[in-house]
This record gives structure tokens, C-alpha cells and sequence, in this order.
């Protein structure tokens, strides 16, 4: 939600001095006015019409949830915060708990907004603003699953603040690290990546297996197999880095050269080889960019659905459908739930001629996410 939108939804009363909250009793400062929500409270949200009696408690929290979610610096939080502690000492994991559930519900704006009010109750508890990583982490892979690329970016931005917010813990926080380089080999940064799992490494290696836990363990093995992943294959090389930056900025020629520069040194890579077909793909040379992808597949990519959606992108452009739909099929062997691979079958339907095998693909797509910008404009077109 805009902040100021969220702000203008409440209005400032001062209580009479009997007002208590909660069975406790909790003494309120009269001097200091209370938010509440405008909705239900007053007629015609007129502060000057409010009847006092009428006024419930969830009310009040619910107003001053909206202030420390979204007026940071307002003089009397610490005030506000207190009484919410007070009223609901189990507020924080309850809250969490809910905004995890409308995550899943895919109703990312009021788990924003609960998000927001928990570390507005405790914002010096890392966890929590590893919390927030996460989840504008996860809102920006639906946003770009979507289709809305400016949208993802603006909130991969916000989960790399909060991630550099979460590793300044004290003491730190393992799983800050963990996730951080996940995001890092989101972004081909494979540097920052092999950084983040080595410090995670460090910080439980003197940990027992019995405390660690079968997750714990298993996060301390990936994190060493992505290591040695990325030290095998030279992926920390800083012109790998610098193709995918100039590739995916719109500058395809020298990145282009950047990447032909590292698979002289690293020629049995397939993440190299990958890079380069996805830049010549950018560029319309999709009979090179396919030769690139098979040399990608040769080398170990074969394990990557990414790898064979990319050359069935060539193939289709190429107009050989049924190796197309041939390649995009492993895809879907390997990540059966991928958007964007359903979304090319359905393209691939269209140029065979069948709107309505390309309509029941589309629809799938919207199961998985009903705000996939390319399934609704195809259906709207298929429609018509």
C-alpha cells in the first residue's frame, strides 16, 4: 500500500482517562493521541462525531499497526509500540505467521503491510528484516514470472537492502548469509554469491549435527556444493559477471565479448556457453545462439530447464516446430511448474494452428499465476 494512502486511512483522538486496554488495564497517557483506523469508527470519518464508548480495542491496534508500519518517524512510536506489546505480547510471531499465509495466498500487499508493522514493532530484531528479504525476494520472482520486469526490479532492490540490513547482525545470523547468496546466483553475481555461502560455511562449522538439525546439515552441504560449483567452473571471474551486466542491460555486443573471453579460459563451462547463446538470442542470431545452447547442454546444462526453454526459443524463431516442442518438453520435465515454458507451448500451438490447444496451455499458466501479463493478453486475443 502507498504509505501516505495507509496514513490518510486513520485520524488522532485523545481518550478519556478511565480508557484502559485489555483485561491488564493498561494505563493510557491522555496527553498523547491514539491512531485509529477511520473505517467503522466514526460517521463520516469525523473525528469530532466519534463517540468514545463506541470505540473498540482492536480499533486502536489496528491504527497504530498502520503507524509503525508506515510513519517510521512519528515522535510517540516508541509510545505506540509499547502499548501493543503490552495489549498483544505475542503480536510478532502472530502477525509473521499471517503475512507467511497471505504470501502463499499470493496476496502480497496486505503481507507487505503486516510485514512492515512487525518490524516496525521490533526493528532492531534482525530476523525479521531477514523476513522482509525474503519476502520481497519471492514478490520480485512472481512480479518477473509475471511478465512485470520494472515492478521485479524495484523490489529485488528492496530485498538487496534488507539483505545487507540482515548480515549486520549481532551476533550474526547464518541464515542471512544463506539466503543472500541465493540471491546473488539470481543476479549471476557469482562473486558475492561464493562470498555469502563461505561465510555461511564459517559460521556453522563448529556447529554439531545434532544441533545443526537435517535442515541445518543439509543447508551447510548445499552451501559447500555451490562453492565448489562455482570455484570449478571459474564462475567467480569478474568478465563473467560483466557479460551478464552489459547482456541483460541491453549492451549484447560487449558482453558478447566478455563472455568469449572467459570461455577461452573456461571452455568446458556451461554456464559460458549458456551466456553466450542467450546474448546472440538477444541479437536475433538464433542459428548461432542455438549452437551456443546445444554446447551448453554438452558441457552439463542438461540439467537446467532454462538451457532447453532457451533453445526451443530458437528453434521456434527458426520455424522448426517440432524440435521445438521436442526441447521445451525436457524443459517441463524438469521444472514442471515454470511459466514461462508452458507459455512457449502455448506459442508454439499458435503457430501450428491450434488456438485452442495454445488456449488450454495459457489458462494453465493462469493457475499458477493469475497475473501473468503474457497468458492474459494471448487468452484476451484468443477471445476476441
Amino acid at each position: 500500500m502507498d504509505p501516505t494512502k495507509a496514513l490518510e486511512s486513520i485520524f488522532y483522538i485523545n481518550l478519556p482517562e478511565d480508557f484502559k486496554l485489555s483485561q491488564e488495564a493498561f494505563q493510557i497517557d491522555t496527553t498523547i493521541p491514539l491512531p485509529v483506523q477511520k473505517k467503522a469508527v466514526a460517521k463520516e470519518d469525523d473525528p469530532g462525531n466519534f463517540n468514545t464508548t463506541e470505540l473498540t480495542e482492536e480499533q486502536i491496534l489496528a491504527g497504530i499497526l498502520t503507524v509503525l508500519a508506515y510513519d517510521k518517524q512519528n515522535k510517540h512510536t516508541d509510545y505506540y509500540r509499547s502499548i501493543i506489546i503490552k495489549a498483544r505480547p505475542n503480536i510478532k510471531t502472530e502477525l509473521s505467521e499471517a503475512a507467511i499465509l497471505k504470501v502463499k495466498d499470493m496476496d502480497f500487499d496486505l503481507a507487505e503491510e503486516m510485514f512492515l508493522a512487525v518490524q516496525g514493532i521490533d526493528p532492531e530484531d534482525r530476523a525479521i528484516t531477514l523476513n522482509m528479504a525474503l519476502f520481497f525476494d519471492q514478490r520480485a520472482d512472481y512480479y518477473r514470472s509475471s511478465g512485470l520486469h520494472e515492478d521485479a526490479d524495484a523490489y529485488d532492490n528492496s530485498a538487496l537492502s534488507y539483505y545487507k540490513e540482515a548480515i549486520l547482525a549481532e551476533p550474526p545470523l547464518p541464515d542471512a548469509y544463506f539466503n543472500f547468496g541465493f540471491y546473488y546466483l539470481k543476479n549471476k553475481d557469482y562473486i558475492n554469491a561464493k562470498d555469502c555461502f563461505e561465510t555461511y560455511v564459517a559460521l556453522t562449522c563448529d556447529a554439531k549435527d545434532e544441533d545443526l538439525g537435517p535442515n541445518g546439515i543439509f543447508k551447510k552441504e548445499r552451501a559447500q556444493e555451490l562453492i565448489n560449483n562455482i570455484k570449478n567452473q571459474n564462475m567467480d571471474d569478474a568478465r563473467f559477471k560483466a557479460a551478464y551486466d552489459l547482456i541483460s542491460s541491453g549492451r549484447e555486443t560487449e558482453g558478447l565479448e566478455q563472455i568469449r573471453l572467459f570461455l577461452q579460459k573456461n571452455p568446458d563451462v556451461w554456464n559460458g556457453w549458456f551466456m553466450l547463446g542467450w546474448g546472440l538470442r538477444r541479437l536475433g542470431r538464433f542459428e548461432d545462439a542455438s549452437q551456443s545452447f546445444l554446447k551448453a547442454l554438452e558441457f552439463g546444462g542438461d540439467t537446467n530447464s532454462d538451457t532447453f526453454n532457451e533453445l526451443a526459443i530458437c528453434y521456434l524463431e527458426l520455424g522448426n516446430l517440432d524440435a521445438a516442442k521436442e526441447t521445451l518438453n525436457k524443459a517441463l520435465a524438469i521444472d514442471p511448474e515454470s511459466t514461462k515454458i508452458i507459455s512457449n507451448l502455448g506459442y508454439i500451438a499458435l503457430k501450428e494452428g491450434n488456438p485452442a490447444e495454445a488456449q488450454k496451455y495459457f489458462s494453465i499458466v493462469l493457475e499458477y499465476n493469475p497475473n501473468d501479463q503474457i497468458a492474459l493478453a494471448e487468452l484476451a486475443k484468443l477471445e476476441v
